[in-house]
Protein backbone atom coordinates (compact mmCIF):
# COMPACT_ATOMS: atom_id res chain seq x y z
CA UNK A 1 0.00 0.00 0.00
CA UNK A 2 1.92 2.97 -1.39
CA UNK A 3 0.07 5.38 1.21
CA UNK A 4 0.57 3.82 4.46
CA UNK A 5 2.19 5.75 7.58
CA UNK A 6 5.86 5.22 7.95
CA UNK A 7 7.36 5.63 11.23
CA UNK A 8 10.20 8.68 11.60
CA UNK A 9 13.30 7.60 9.80
CA UNK A 10 16.08 7.38 12.42
CA UNK A 11 19.86 8.09 10.99
CA UNK A 12 21.55 5.48 10.13
CA UNK A 13 25.43 6.10 10.89
CA UNK A 14 26.76 5.74 14.16
CA UNK A 15 27.92 9.49 14.14
CA UNK A 16 24.71 10.85 13.33
CA UNK A 17 23.15 8.46 15.94
CA UNK A 18 25.53 9.54 18.75
CA UNK A 19 24.85 13.33 17.63
CA UNK A 20 21.34 12.63 18.13
CA UNK A 21 21.64 10.56 21.17
CA UNK A 22 23.53 13.78 23.41
CA UNK A 23 21.06 16.54 21.73
CA UNK A 24 18.02 14.47 22.85
CA UNK A 25 19.43 13.47 26.42
CA UNK A 26 20.41 16.95 26.36
CA UNK A 27 16.78 18.35 25.29
CA UNK A 28 15.40 16.18 28.04
CA UNK A 29 17.44 17.45 30.84
CA UNK A 30 16.83 20.87 30.09
CA UNK A 31 13.17 20.27 29.91
CA UNK A 32 13.60 18.65 33.32
CA UNK A 33 14.99 21.70 34.76
CA UNK A 34 12.66 24.37 32.59
CA UNK A 35 10.06 22.46 34.10
CA UNK A 36 11.02 22.29 37.22
CA UNK A 37 12.03 25.93 37.65
CA UNK A 38 9.20 27.23 35.94
CA UNK A 39 6.98 24.96 38.77
CA UNK A 40 8.74 25.88 41.31
CA UNK A 41 8.75 30.04 40.60
CA UNK A 42 5.41 29.78 39.95
CA UNK A 43 4.62 27.61 42.97
CA UNK A 44 6.89 30.46 45.43
CA UNK A 45 4.80 33.52 43.95
CA UNK A 46 1.94 32.02 44.11
CA UNK A 47 2.78 31.27 47.99
CA UNK A 48 3.92 35.28 48.41
CA UNK A 49 0.80 36.27 46.77
CA UNK A 50 -1.37 33.78 49.42
CA UNK A 51 0.81 35.31 52.21
CA UNK A 52 -0.14 38.84 50.97
CA UNK A 53 -3.84 37.87 50.58
CA UNK A 54 -3.81 36.67 54.98
CA UNK A 55 -2.21 39.96 55.56
CA UNK A 56 -4.84 41.95 53.59
CA UNK A 57 -7.36 39.98 55.29
CA UNK A 58 -11.62 41.25 54.79
CA UNK A 59 -10.92 45.09 55.14
CA UNK A 60 -11.39 45.84 51.48
CA UNK A 61 -15.04 43.67 51.11
CA UNK A 62 -16.24 44.56 54.33
CA UNK A 63 -15.99 48.21 53.53
CA UNK A 64 -19.16 46.82 51.26
CA UNK A 65 -21.15 46.22 53.99
CA UNK A 66 -22.56 49.81 53.85
CA UNK A 67 -22.74 49.94 50.00
CA UNK A 68 -26.67 50.23 50.69
CA UNK A 69 -26.57 53.30 53.08
CA UNK A 70 -27.62 57.12 51.87
CA UNK A 71 -25.46 59.35 50.16
CA UNK A 72 -25.37 61.43 53.39
CA UNK A 73 -23.94 58.98 55.32
CA UNK A 74 -20.10 60.49 54.55
CA UNK A 75 -18.22 58.58 57.43
CA UNK A 76 -18.49 55.59 56.07
CA UNK A 77 -18.01 56.75 52.25
CA UNK A 78 -14.91 58.07 53.64
CA UNK A 79 -14.23 54.48 55.81
CA UNK A 80 -14.33 52.87 52.10
CA UNK A 81 -11.95 55.30 50.53
CA UNK A 82 -9.43 54.73 53.33
CA UNK A 83 -9.59 50.81 52.79
CA UNK A 84 -9.43 51.94 48.66
CA UNK A 85 -6.36 53.65 49.23
CA UNK A 86 -4.62 51.27 52.01
CA UNK A 87 -5.40 48.31 49.19
CA UNK A 88 -3.21 47.19 46.45
CA UNK A 89 -4.58 47.85 42.43
CA UNK A 90 -6.24 45.16 41.17
CA UNK A 91 -7.91 44.30 44.60
CA UNK A 92 -10.94 42.56 44.33
CA UNK A 93 -13.96 42.28 47.25
CA UNK A 94 -17.11 40.80 47.08
CA UNK A 95 -20.10 40.65 49.49
CA UNK A 96 -22.07 37.14 49.53
CA UNK A 97 -25.58 36.96 51.28
CA UNK A 98 -27.49 33.56 51.22
CA UNK A 99 -25.08 32.18 48.35
CA UNK A 100 -25.39 35.68 46.16
CA UNK A 101 -23.26 38.08 45.62
CA UNK A 102 -24.76 41.55 46.67
CA UNK A 103 -22.06 43.50 45.99
CA UNK A 104 -18.35 43.30 44.07
CA UNK A 105 -15.71 46.06 43.22
CA UNK A 106 -11.82 45.80 42.30
CA UNK A 107 -9.46 48.37 43.65
CA UNK A 108 -8.72 50.80 40.61
CA UNK A 109 -4.90 51.71 39.35
CA UNK A 110 -5.41 54.97 40.43
CA UNK A 111 -6.74 54.99 43.68
CA UNK A 112 -7.87 58.56 42.99
CA UNK A 113 -11.06 57.64 41.18
CA UNK A 114 -14.40 57.76 42.66
CA UNK A 115 -16.03 54.71 44.26
CA UNK A 116 -18.78 54.67 41.83
CA UNK A 117 -15.87 53.63 39.56
CA UNK A 118 -14.95 50.34 42.12
CA UNK A 119 -17.79 48.80 40.76
CA UNK A 120 -17.25 45.35 38.35
CA UNK A 121 -19.67 43.54 36.18
CA UNK A 122 -20.12 40.08 37.35
CA UNK A 123 -21.79 37.14 34.23
CA UNK A 124 -23.88 34.67 36.08
CA UNK A 125 -20.77 32.18 35.83
CA UNK A 126 -18.64 34.57 37.40
CA UNK A 127 -21.40 34.92 40.71
CA UNK A 128 -21.80 30.88 40.50
CA UNK A 129 -17.72 30.82 40.86
CA UNK A 130 -17.69 33.37 44.00
CA UNK A 131 -20.59 31.49 45.22
CA UNK A 132 -18.53 28.34 45.36
CA UNK A 133 -15.38 29.59 46.76
CA UNK A 134 -15.37 27.55 50.29
CA UNK A 135 -14.85 29.56 53.22
CA UNK A 136 -11.97 27.45 54.76
CA UNK A 137 -9.34 29.83 55.76
CA UNK A 138 -7.27 28.82 52.17
CA UNK A 139 -6.92 30.42 48.88
CA UNK A 140 -8.49 29.57 45.88
CA UNK A 141 -8.15 30.03 42.31
CA UNK A 142 -10.60 31.26 39.93
CA UNK A 143 -11.64 33.18 36.76
CA UNK A 144 -13.71 36.40 36.77
CA UNK A 145 -14.71 36.95 32.74
CA UNK A 146 -13.72 40.76 33.14
CA UNK A 147 -10.48 40.72 35.69
CA UNK A 148 -8.81 37.35 34.43
CA UNK A 149 -7.20 34.61 36.93
CA UNK A 150 -7.13 35.75 40.55
CA UNK A 151 -6.44 33.85 44.04
CA UNK A 152 -9.23 34.77 46.89
CA UNK A 153 -9.70 33.71 50.28
CA UNK A 154 -13.44 34.00 51.64
CA UNK A 155 -14.00 34.66 55.50
CA UNK A 156 -17.72 35.15 57.11
CA UNK A 157 -18.53 39.06 57.84
CA UNK A 158 -20.36 40.26 60.82
CA UNK A 159 -24.07 39.94 59.39
CA UNK A 160 -23.56 36.60 58.24
CA UNK A 161 -22.46 37.21 55.45
CA UNK A 162 -19.51 35.94 53.63
CA UNK A 163 -16.48 38.34 52.41
CA UNK A 164 -14.31 37.37 49.53
CA UNK A 165 -10.87 38.99 49.28
CA UNK A 166 -8.83 38.32 45.83
CA UNK A 167 -5.54 39.44 44.80
CA UNK A 168 -4.59 39.36 40.34
CA UNK A 169 -2.35 36.28 39.09
CA UNK A 170 -1.23 38.57 36.32
CA UNK A 171 1.80 39.30 37.99
CA UNK A 172 2.62 35.61 38.85
CA UNK A 173 1.82 34.72 35.23
CA UNK A 174 4.13 37.48 33.71
CA UNK A 175 6.69 36.59 35.87
CA UNK A 176 6.66 32.78 34.86
CA UNK A 177 6.13 33.22 31.16
CA UNK A 178 8.97 35.49 31.23
CA UNK A 179 10.90 32.76 32.72
CA UNK A 180 9.98 30.09 30.12
CA UNK A 181 10.60 32.46 27.46
CA UNK A 182 14.03 32.78 29.21
CA UNK A 183 13.92 29.41 29.16
CA UNK A 184 13.23 28.66 25.61
CA UNK A 185 15.76 31.23 24.20
CA UNK A 186 18.72 29.56 26.49
CA UNK A 187 18.02 25.98 26.19
CA UNK A 188 17.54 26.06 22.52
CA UNK A 189 20.90 28.04 21.67
CA UNK A 190 22.38 25.20 23.98
CA UNK A 191 20.67 22.79 21.95
CA UNK A 192 22.12 23.93 19.10
CA UNK A 193 25.72 24.73 20.44
CA UNK A 194 26.08 21.32 21.75
CA UNK A 195 24.32 19.71 18.54
CA UNK A 196 27.26 21.07 16.59
CA UNK A 197 29.91 20.96 19.37
CA UNK A 198 29.11 17.22 19.65
CA UNK A 199 28.90 16.24 15.77
CA UNK A 200 32.73 17.40 15.97
CA UNK A 201 33.47 15.90 18.76
CA UNK A 202 32.17 12.64 18.09
CA UNK A 203 33.14 13.29 14.14
CA UNK A 204 36.98 13.15 16.04
CA UNK A 205 36.51 10.54 18.65
CA UNK A 206 35.32 8.18 15.47
CA UNK A 207 38.09 8.98 12.94
CA UNK A 208 39.61 5.96 13.76
CA UNK A 209 36.67 4.04 13.23
CA UNK A 210 36.23 6.18 9.87
CA UNK A 211 39.63 5.03 8.54
CA UNK A 212 38.59 1.13 9.32
CA UNK A 213 35.52 1.84 7.31
CA UNK A 214 37.05 3.17 4.39
CA UNK A 215 39.80 0.24 4.59
CA UNK A 216 37.43 -2.31 4.34
CA UNK A 217 35.42 -0.47 1.74
CA UNK A 218 38.53 -1.05 -0.75
CA UNK A 219 38.86 -4.17 0.41
CA UNK A 220 35.68 -5.33 -0.61
CA UNK A 221 36.39 -4.01 -3.91
CA UNK A 222 39.19 -5.96 -5.03
CA UNK A 223 38.77 -8.86 -7.06
CA UNK A 224 39.59 -11.91 -4.23
CA UNK A 225 38.35 -14.80 -6.60
CA UNK A 226 41.31 -15.93 -8.46
CA UNK A 227 44.99 -13.41 -9.55
CA UNK A 228 47.71 -12.27 -6.85
CA UNK A 229 45.67 -9.62 -4.93
CA UNK A 230 47.53 -6.51 -3.65
CA UNK A 231 45.81 -5.73 -0.14
CA UNK A 232 45.68 -1.52 0.93
CA UNK A 233 47.34 -0.64 3.57
CA UNK A 234 46.35 -1.83 7.54
CA UNK A 235 44.10 1.50 9.04
CA UNK A 236 46.36 3.67 11.31
CA UNK A 237 47.09 2.83 14.55
CA UNK A 238 44.84 3.77 17.55
CA UNK A 239 44.35 3.60 21.19
CA UNK A 240 44.04 0.00 22.19
CA UNK A 241 42.73 0.92 25.14
CA UNK A 242 39.41 2.04 23.27
CA UNK A 243 36.62 -0.05 21.62
CA UNK A 244 37.74 1.66 18.45
CA UNK A 245 41.43 0.82 18.71
CA UNK A 246 40.68 -2.50 19.45
CA UNK A 247 38.45 -3.03 16.58
CA UNK A 248 40.98 -1.34 14.10
CA UNK A 249 44.28 -3.92 15.86
CA UNK A 250 41.24 -6.91 15.02
CA UNK A 251 41.05 -5.50 11.99
CA UNK A 252 44.73 -5.06 10.88
CA UNK A 253 45.09 -8.63 12.14
CA UNK A 254 42.36 -10.44 10.31
CA UNK A 255 43.61 -8.19 7.04
CA UNK A 256 47.12 -9.83 7.43
CA UNK A 257 45.72 -13.24 7.47
CA UNK A 258 43.80 -12.83 4.94
CA UNK A 259 46.53 -11.48 2.58
CA UNK A 260 48.61 -14.32 4.06
CA UNK A 261 45.76 -17.09 2.80
CA UNK A 262 45.68 -15.36 -0.52
CA UNK A 263 49.17 -15.35 -1.09
CA UNK A 264 49.13 -19.28 -0.02
CA UNK A 265 46.37 -19.67 -2.29
CA UNK A 266 48.29 -17.83 -5.46
CA UNK A 267 51.33 -19.53 -5.04
CA UNK A 268 49.15 -22.71 -5.18
CA UNK A 269 46.96 -21.47 -7.97
CA UNK A 270 50.61 -21.19 -9.93
CA UNK A 271 52.25 -24.26 -9.22
CA UNK A 272 48.70 -26.06 -10.25
CA UNK A 273 48.99 -23.73 -13.62
CA UNK A 274 52.42 -24.82 -14.05
CA UNK A 275 51.54 -28.70 -13.81
CA UNK A 276 48.87 -28.20 -15.65
CA UNK A 277 50.88 -26.65 -18.42
CA UNK A 278 54.19 -28.71 -18.45
CA UNK A 279 52.00 -31.86 -18.04
CA UNK A 280 50.00 -31.10 -21.13
CA UNK A 281 53.19 -30.35 -23.52
CA UNK A 282 54.61 -33.39 -22.35
CA UNK A 283 52.17 -35.47 -22.76
CA UNK A 284 51.43 -34.36 -26.40
CA UNK A 285 54.48 -36.15 -27.97
CA UNK A 286 53.29 -39.30 -26.34
CA UNK A 287 50.09 -39.42 -27.62
CA UNK A 288 50.72 -38.31 -31.19
CA UNK A 289 53.28 -40.87 -30.85
CA UNK A 290 50.50 -43.52 -30.11
CA UNK A 291 47.75 -42.28 -32.74
CA UNK A 292 50.75 -42.49 -35.35
CA UNK A 293 51.49 -46.13 -34.59
CA UNK A 294 47.86 -46.95 -34.51
CA UNK A 295 47.21 -45.44 -37.65
CA UNK A 296 50.24 -46.93 -39.43
CA UNK A 297 49.55 -50.55 -37.91
CA UNK A 298 46.00 -49.73 -39.70
CA UNK A 299 48.06 -49.06 -42.79
CA UNK A 300 49.81 -52.50 -42.34
CA UNK A 301 48.87 -54.76 -46.21
CA UNK A 302 49.14 -58.06 -44.12
CA UNK A 303 45.82 -59.74 -43.07
CA UNK A 304 44.79 -58.71 -39.31
CA UNK A 305 42.36 -60.11 -37.07
CA UNK A 306 38.89 -58.14 -36.80
CA UNK A 307 39.46 -57.90 -33.02
CA UNK A 308 42.63 -56.40 -32.89
CA UNK A 309 41.89 -54.13 -35.96
CA UNK A 310 39.16 -52.75 -33.78
CA UNK A 311 41.45 -52.67 -30.86
CA UNK A 312 43.74 -50.67 -32.80
CA UNK A 313 40.83 -47.96 -34.18
CA UNK A 314 39.63 -47.99 -30.17
CA UNK A 315 43.40 -46.74 -29.97
CA UNK A 316 43.59 -44.46 -32.46
CA UNK A 317 40.39 -42.75 -31.40
CA UNK A 318 40.69 -42.52 -27.96
CA UNK A 319 44.25 -40.95 -28.88
CA UNK A 320 42.95 -38.27 -30.85
CA UNK A 321 40.43 -37.14 -28.10
CA UNK A 322 43.15 -37.77 -25.49
CA UNK A 323 45.44 -35.00 -27.83
CA UNK A 324 42.15 -32.35 -28.52
CA UNK A 325 42.01 -32.65 -24.52
CA UNK A 326 45.88 -32.34 -24.13
CA UNK A 327 45.71 -29.20 -26.14
CA UNK A 328 42.34 -27.75 -24.56
CA UNK A 329 44.28 -28.07 -21.14
CA UNK A 330 47.53 -26.02 -22.61
CA UNK A 331 45.35 -23.91 -23.75
CA UNK A 332 43.82 -22.98 -20.59
CA UNK A 333 46.93 -23.13 -18.29
CA UNK A 334 47.96 -20.73 -21.20
CA UNK A 335 45.10 -18.32 -20.11
CA UNK A 336 45.26 -18.57 -16.77
CA UNK A 337 48.59 -17.52 -17.05
CA UNK A 338 47.80 -14.38 -18.43
CA UNK A 339 49.48 -15.03 -21.79
CA UNK A 340 48.53 -12.55 -24.24
CA UNK A 341 46.63 -13.17 -27.39
CA UNK A 342 46.69 -10.99 -30.88
CA UNK A 343 45.04 -7.91 -30.88
CA UNK A 344 44.44 -7.36 -34.54
CA UNK A 345 41.09 -6.02 -36.71
CA UNK A 346 38.83 -9.80 -37.45
CA UNK A 347 36.09 -9.98 -39.36
CA UNK A 348 33.99 -11.99 -37.30
CA UNK A 349 31.35 -12.12 -40.46
CA UNK A 350 33.92 -14.09 -42.21
CA UNK A 351 34.59 -16.29 -39.22
CA UNK A 352 31.13 -16.78 -39.01
CA UNK A 353 30.28 -18.29 -42.80
CA UNK A 354 33.73 -20.39 -42.06
CA UNK A 355 32.08 -21.89 -38.77
CA UNK A 356 28.99 -22.56 -40.14
CA UNK A 357 30.02 -24.55 -43.36
CA UNK A 358 32.31 -26.60 -41.46
CA UNK A 359 29.49 -26.97 -38.83
CA UNK A 360 26.86 -28.22 -42.02
CA UNK A 361 29.56 -30.34 -42.71
CA UNK A 362 30.04 -32.02 -39.24
CA UNK A 363 26.31 -32.20 -38.38
CA UNK A 364 24.23 -32.91 -42.16
CA UNK A 365 21.16 -33.59 -39.94
CA UNK A 366 20.88 -30.73 -38.44
CA UNK A 367 19.05 -27.31 -39.84
CA UNK A 368 21.87 -24.32 -39.82
CA UNK A 369 20.92 -21.04 -40.43
CA UNK A 370 22.58 -17.44 -40.55
CA UNK A 371 21.35 -14.01 -39.49
CA UNK A 372 24.15 -11.36 -40.52
CA UNK A 373 24.17 -7.85 -40.83
CA UNK A 374 24.55 -5.93 -44.10
CA UNK A 375 27.85 -4.71 -43.40
CA UNK A 376 30.87 -6.57 -42.00
CA UNK A 377 31.71 -6.71 -38.54
CA UNK A 378 34.96 -6.37 -37.10
CA UNK A 379 36.55 -6.95 -33.71
CA UNK A 380 39.87 -6.81 -31.93
CA UNK A 381 41.21 -9.84 -31.23
CA UNK A 382 43.11 -13.17 -32.00
CA UNK A 383 41.13 -15.01 -35.22
CA UNK A 384 42.28 -17.85 -34.26
CA UNK A 385 41.20 -18.14 -30.67
CA UNK A 386 37.85 -17.21 -31.95
CA UNK A 387 37.23 -18.95 -34.29
CA UNK A 388 38.00 -21.86 -31.67
CA UNK A 389 34.66 -19.89 -29.50
CA UNK A 390 32.55 -20.35 -32.58
CA UNK A 391 33.50 -24.21 -33.37
CA UNK A 392 32.72 -25.04 -29.61
CA UNK A 393 29.50 -23.25 -29.35
CA UNK A 394 27.99 -25.12 -32.96
CA UNK A 395 29.86 -28.32 -31.39
CA UNK A 396 28.24 -27.97 -28.45
CA UNK A 397 24.91 -27.58 -29.93
CA UNK A 398 25.47 -30.35 -32.37
CA UNK A 399 26.56 -32.75 -29.74
CA UNK A 400 24.21 -32.44 -27.35
CA UNK A 401 20.78 -31.91 -29.36
CA UNK A 402 18.89 -34.81 -31.93
CA UNK A 403 18.50 -34.74 -35.26
CA UNK A 404 16.84 -31.95 -36.91
CA UNK A 405 17.89 -29.29 -34.52
CA UNK A 406 17.40 -25.70 -35.71
CA UNK A 407 20.58 -24.23 -35.02
CA UNK A 408 20.50 -20.37 -35.79
CA UNK A 409 23.82 -18.08 -35.55
CA UNK A 410 23.64 -14.21 -35.52
CA UNK A 411 25.92 -11.29 -35.71
CA UNK A 412 24.73 -7.72 -34.21
CA UNK A 413 25.78 -4.31 -32.93
CA UNK A 414 23.52 -2.33 -30.87
CA UNK A 415 25.48 1.00 -31.81
CA UNK A 416 28.65 1.82 -33.95
CA UNK A 417 31.27 1.68 -31.36
CA UNK A 418 29.59 -0.47 -29.19
CA UNK A 419 30.04 -4.07 -28.28
CA UNK A 420 28.91 -6.70 -30.65
CA UNK A 421 27.23 -9.80 -29.83
CA UNK A 422 27.78 -13.63 -31.15
CA UNK A 423 24.82 -15.74 -30.44
CA UNK A 424 24.04 -19.08 -30.92
CA UNK A 425 20.37 -21.12 -30.41
CA UNK A 426 18.65 -23.81 -30.92
CA UNK A 427 15.65 -25.59 -30.63
CA UNK A 428 16.67 -28.49 -28.96
CA UNK A 429 15.97 -30.02 -25.39
CA UNK A 430 17.80 -27.35 -23.90
CA UNK A 431 20.67 -27.46 -20.73
CA UNK A 432 19.44 -29.43 -17.62
CA UNK A 433 18.38 -26.59 -14.55
CA UNK A 434 20.74 -28.09 -12.20
CA UNK A 435 23.72 -27.90 -15.11
CA UNK A 436 23.33 -24.25 -15.74
CA UNK A 437 25.08 -22.75 -12.77
CA UNK A 438 28.43 -24.30 -13.81
CA UNK A 439 28.00 -25.27 -17.19
CA UNK A 440 31.25 -22.49 -17.93
CA UNK A 441 33.59 -24.38 -15.41
CA UNK A 442 36.03 -26.99 -16.50
CA UNK A 443 35.02 -31.10 -17.04
CA UNK A 444 30.80 -29.90 -16.41
CA UNK A 445 29.35 -31.99 -18.84
CA UNK A 446 25.34 -32.46 -19.00
CA UNK A 447 23.41 -36.05 -19.28
CA UNK A 448 24.62 -37.21 -22.90
CA UNK A 449 21.81 -40.46 -22.89
CA UNK A 450 20.07 -38.97 -25.63
CA UNK A 451 22.97 -39.10 -27.86
CA UNK A 452 24.88 -42.17 -26.63
CA UNK A 453 27.88 -42.90 -29.97
CA UNK A 454 28.40 -39.26 -30.28
CA UNK A 455 31.46 -39.75 -28.44
CA UNK A 456 31.12 -36.07 -26.59
CA UNK A 457 34.52 -34.66 -25.31
CA UNK A 458 35.87 -34.07 -21.61
CA UNK A 459 33.42 -31.03 -20.58
CA UNK A 460 36.49 -28.08 -21.35
CA UNK A 461 34.51 -26.57 -24.35
CA UNK A 462 32.22 -23.98 -22.60
CA UNK A 463 35.34 -23.56 -20.17
CA UNK A 464 37.56 -22.56 -23.30
CA UNK A 465 34.64 -20.57 -24.42
CA UNK A 466 34.52 -18.78 -21.34
CA UNK A 467 38.39 -18.34 -20.74
CA UNK A 468 38.66 -17.02 -24.08
CA UNK A 469 35.62 -14.57 -24.37
CA UNK A 470 37.40 -13.21 -21.12
CA UNK A 471 40.16 -12.78 -21.88
CA UNK A 472 39.40 -10.63 -24.58
CA UNK A 473 37.53 -7.96 -22.77
CA UNK A 474 33.97 -9.59 -22.87
CA UNK A 475 31.52 -12.00 -21.59
CA UNK A 476 29.23 -14.98 -22.77
CA UNK A 477 25.71 -16.09 -20.63
CA UNK A 478 23.32 -18.73 -21.38
CA UNK A 479 19.44 -18.76 -21.01
CA UNK A 480 17.94 -22.23 -21.20
CA UNK A 481 14.73 -23.65 -21.30
CA UNK A 482 13.13 -26.50 -22.94
CA UNK A 483 12.81 -25.44 -26.63
CA UNK A 484 15.00 -22.66 -26.90
CA UNK A 485 18.80 -22.56 -25.39
CA UNK A 486 20.78 -18.90 -26.47
CA UNK A 487 24.51 -18.36 -25.95
CA UNK A 488 25.53 -14.73 -26.21
CA UNK A 489 28.82 -13.90 -26.37
CA UNK A 490 29.23 -10.15 -25.85
CA UNK A 491 32.77 -8.68 -27.16
CA UNK A 492 34.38 -5.37 -27.55
CA UNK A 493 34.16 -3.91 -31.43
CA UNK A 494 37.34 -3.05 -32.72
Amino acid sequence: MSGRLRGPRWPHTLRARLTAGLVVLLAVSCAAVGVAAVIELDGFLTGRLDQQLTEVGTQFPASLEHKGQTSTDHDADDRERGDTRRQAPGTFGARLLNGTVTNAAVVPADKDEATTDLKVTLTARDRRELAAVPVDGRSHTIHLSSLDRYRVLAAKGRDGDVLITGLPLESVEATVHRLEAVEAIVFGAALLITGFAGALWVRWSLRPLSRVAATATRVSELPLASGKVTLPSRAPESDPRSEVGRVAGAFDRMLGHVEDALTHRHASEERLRSFAADASHELRTPVATIRGHAELALLHPDPVPPKVTRALERIASESTRMGVMVDEMLLLARLDAGRPLEHRPVDLTHLVLDAITDARAAGPDHRWTLQLPEEPVTVTGDAHRLQQVLANLLANARLHTPVGTKVTVTVETELPGGPTYLVVHDDGPGVPAEVQPGVFERFTRADRRRNEGTGGGAGLGLSIVAAVTEAHGGSVSLESRPGSTTFTVQLPSA
